[in-house]
């Protein structure tokens, strides 16, 4: 997959650009219903023998427009939202840099530059796609904006038990930390990926090594102890994994991700691994003492393991 950063105004010739079918759309989580207007761009752009494209925007336009936000979790950080359309077989993923004058652009702006201007022939989007300043373009405005440029389709709305496949939906599923219902929406198990840093090793110490997992951009599940699967050089392995303060040792003061896995004993410091979250098993709670802390340790892995053993656990890694 060919990638391209646009920053406004961008330098592309649209006589030297090839011609494509676009995906419009911000597509955080790549769930089930962006997954229906990039499959549907992609199958137009075959039986259309033409290159297959995508246009996503970053940073979130909440950074941008919002003074109170100035930085966003993502359900797919950027370079995670690329690997999954590489992976979907997409030709061309165009990122745009959103900025204050990027936002500014009329819609019929927007339409002339970035998708007349980058020679695309047909445009899909969402039904509730909006595009130019305030988001005033609509699906129903493209036809008069396209100049008869282009054509374009519009792919309605994915539900699930009549509620709307959406990234805000996914986002309260993970902060609530109902990992069991994500997969119907996203399509996949919801993964995140970090880094294995030195942590103060007192998993060791108490019987359970654990992988202190540093872990930026993506939104995480909350606080509790869950049944997960980590990647590792194309391995997986089960485990379960504590996000949380320790609040029975009173010292934690940011939030951390620790993974205990089953059968695995190497040192994989500065790794970059894969947390494939499962089944949350319990919530965070502060315990008498390290004899109590490790009773109950004992009983998550095992609990983790029973999940794990009959065979609720399979990987839907893309």
């Amino acid at each position: 997959m060919k990638l391209i950063h646009l920053t406004h105004p961008h330098q592309v010739n649209r006589d030297e650009a090839e011609p494509v079918v676009m995906a419009l759309g911000y597509f955080d989580g790549v769930h089930l219903g962006h997954q229906k207007v990039i499959h549907t761009a992609k199958n137009l752009a075959r039986e259309r023998k033409l290159k297959s494209a995508v246009m996503t925007f970053h940073p979130h336009p909440s950074v941008v427009l919002r003074k109170a936000t100035s930085h966003v979790e993502y359900i797919t950080p950027l370079q995670e939202k690329a690997r999954l359309l590489a992976a979907m077989g997409i030709d061309v993923l165009y990122v745009v840099e959103f900025s204050k004058e990027f936002a500014a652009l009329l819609p019929q702006q927007f339409v002339d530059d970035y998708i007349i201007g980058l020679h695309v022939k047909h445009a899909v989007a969402g039904f509730d796609f909006t595009y130019g300043r305030l988001g005033k373009g609509t699906m129903e405005t493209l036809p008069f904006h396209s100049r008869g440029e282009f054509t374009h389709t519009v792919v309605e709305k994915v539900a699930l038990q009549e509620q709307k496949v959406s990234s805000t939906l996914l986002r309260g599923m993970i902060r609530e930390g109902r990992m069991e219902d994500i997969e119907p929406v996203l399509g996949r198990r919801y993964t995140v990926t970090g880094t294995v840093v030195h942590g103060d090793k007192r998993g060791r110490q108490i019987g359970f090594p654990t992988a202190n997992v540093e872990i930026k951009d993506y939104i995480l599940p909350a606080t509790g102890v869950y049944a997960v699967k980590l990647g590792i050089h194309d391995r997986w392995y089960d485990g379960v994994c504590n996000v949380g303060y320790k609040p029975t040792f009173n010292e934690e003061r940011k939030l951390s991700v620790e993974v205990h896995m089953f059968d695995f004993a190497a040192e994989i410091y500065g790794e970059q691994v894969v947390i494939e979250w499962h089944r949350r098993i319990r919530a965070e709670q502060k315990f008498n003492g390290v004899t109590e802390l490790v009773a109950q340790i004992q009983r998550d892995k095992e609990q983790a393991q029973q999940y794990f053993h009959d065979g609720q656990g399979q990987t839907c890694f893309l």
